[in-house]
């Protein structure tokens, strides 16, 4: 029984993506912001559309060309991604709605983002680069779509190369050191493998549901 109950527990941790795993390390941390931000009256929805208002005003920037501007902004309103749902839990006021909300701020998010480099590319004639920010616009949407879906299903799929977290992090920093494009190759690419990967996976556990 012990030898069962171990396995579970490293299989769970196995399960864990980056961000679960990060979440964990620095519970502390957002906890510790997110009760400031309850005792200012702030609502954890209101600080999911802060955030999004931040990358719109990123994504302003970066169809300027201001691509360190951008990024710094883009880049700082990272946390917030996590306070909202930090704050909802301190509450004990976490809800579907709530979630909802989260969820569909994050794809406006990125498809601002995606679209303020979008727009400055074709500004500028570069037919390729404007393709590469489309394709990982559209990867990064499939990315979540295809969790989505799934779980409307009854699958849960988490499995992938290029969860959020991990565009953000390959992203927000090209943007402050101004190298975008070496970013929207990476993503155009991994993007859509992502969302590939995460087919063949609700494929095989819908199959074995089967069974």
């Amino acid at each position: 029984m012990d030898h069962k109950l171990t396995e579970q527990v490293v299989n769970q941790k196995q399960r864990l993506t980056l961000t679960d795993q990060l979440r964990l390390r620095f519970k502390n941390v957002l906890d510790s912001v997110g009760a400031f931000l309850n005792r200012l009256g702030l609502m954890p929805n209101t600080v999911t559309i802060l955030g999004l208002i931040g990358n719109t005003l990123g994504a302003y920037f970066l169809a300027r060309g201001q691509m360190t501007l951008g990024g710094v902004l883009i880049l700082l309103m990272g946390p917030v991604d996590a306070l909202d749902g930090t704050m909802a839990r301190l509450r004990s006021e976490p809800t579907e709605f709530g979630a909802f909300v989260d969820s569909v701020t994050d794809r406006y998010s990125e498809l601002v983002i995606f679209g303020g480099l979008l727009y400055y590319y074709l500004q500028q004639g570069d037919i390729l680069l404007a393709a590469l920010a489309y394709l990982a616009a559209a990867g990064s949407v499939l990315v979540s779509y295809t969790r989505a879906r799934a779980q409307s299903l009854g699958v849960d799929t988490k499995v992938g190369i290029l969860t959020r977290l991990e565009r953000y992090l390959i992203l927000s920093p090209a943007l402050v050191f101004n190298i975008p494009h070496i970013a929207l190759w990476i993503l155009a690419v991994f993007t859509n493998l992502t969302a590939l990967q995460r087919i063949l996976d609700v494929r095989s556990k819908a199959h074995k549901k089967k069974l």
